[in-house]
């Protein structure tokens, strides 16, 4: 896709990835406009905080309708042993390692077009998660993921049950 220039542009993607996943595929949803002014571009829900099991498949989801992903960026304190790279569909993808603790990954393909998507904890409550992923990619939205999860229920107390 180009625009009159011949300028590449960023693929949407279909409407479809703006529904919750069913159980068995990747949990994800992310913003369909081309403006992508929004504070996050999407949301990922995964089921266990092991990023060696959790991040192919979000990558694959990615890949499919974005183009390769080059890394993810993301708060090692938040996963369990994390690699320095995974290898996705015969493709390896370099993690970069963040100490931030902002409830965010941040996805790079090219040299420098970044998604950032909200990371829904994966004991949170199922309609809560489904609604901090549907508030994460509201056109224009300038909540940070931290305002979301505590809006949503889910940043603040105890874990949740697993979904």
């Amino acid at each position: 896709m180009s625009d009159e220039t011949g300028t590449p542009q960023p693929r949407l993607l279909p409407d479809r990835f703006r529904q919750a996943a069913k159980p068995g595929t990747v949990l994800l949803r992310l913003e369909t406009t081309q403006s992508r002014a929004g504070a996050l571009d999407g949301a990922w829900w995964p089921r266990s905080r092991n990023i060696g099991a959790e991040l192919p498949g979000l990558v694959s989801a990615l890949t499919e309708h974005l183009g390769p992903v080059v890394s993810v960026g993301l708060d090692t304190d938040a996963w369990d042993d994390v690699p320095p790279r995974v290898v996705v569909d015969g493709r390896p993808v370099r993690i970069d390692r963040y100490p931030v603790g902002d409830d965010t990954v941040i996805i790079t393909r090219g040299d420098r077009d970044h998604f950032s998507l909200l990371v829904v904890p994966p004991l949170a409550a199922r309609d809560a998660a489904l609604a901090a992923m549907a508030r994460a990619v509201q056109a224009g939205g300038t909540d940070s993921a931290r305002q979301i999860l505590v809006a949503t229920g889910i940043g603040a107390g105890p874990a949740a049950e697993a979904p």
